[in-house]
């Protein structure tokens, strides 16, 4: 089991058969990734955002088990068709940054998730009686694989233009 570190990654990625402008709709709508994703429960824009943009902030709600936590997120990139990205608060502290990577590829696209921890070191050393997860990267990892998997089944059943 990997040891837990500050600045940690996890990275996953899929081809999906879909155009990079469906995948990057379905990524930055955030009031639909309770859809996708095993932990995070909702999302909501924070006035007076409504949807993606670079600086609009949303409220994730969040559920492990029995612990349920909510967070800030701003979107620190925008780019249809070829990446959304956000990094996560707890009040004043950093605690991630979020991207979705889209790249054409053959008839459909890579759609690459990545987790990046900005927890500060002593954060980094509580979490697992806090949180309950002593393999942030590895727990991360398996939920973003079945976030890809989601999101792929979702993109793949939007008619083509």
């Amino acid at each position: 089991m990997e040891a837990a570190t500050a600045g940690a990654k996890a990275v996953v990625d899929k081809v999906v058969a879909a155009p990079a402008e469906v995948l990057y709709e379905l990524v930055s709508d955030v009031t639909k990734m309770g859809r996708w994703s095993p932990e995070t429960t909702s999302c909501r824009w924070l006035r007076p955002a409504t949807g993606p943009a670079v600086g609009a902030r949303f409220r994730g709600a969040n559920r492990q088990g029995w612990r349920r936590w909510s967070t800030t997120c701003t979107v620190v990139s925008a780019q249809p068709g070829h990446q959304f990205a956000f990094e996560v608060t707890l009040g004043p502290l950093p605690i991630s940054r979020w991207s979705y990577d889209i790249a054409s590829e053959g008839d459909g696209s890579r759609l690459t998730e990545t987790w990046t921890d900005m927890r500060p070191m002593w954060m980094v050393r509580i979490s697992p009686v806090v949180m309950g997860v002593r393999d942030r990267a590895g727990h991360n990892r398996e939920g973003m694989q079945a976030t890809l998997a989601n999101l792929a089944r979702a993109a793949e059943e939007v008619p083509s233009p």
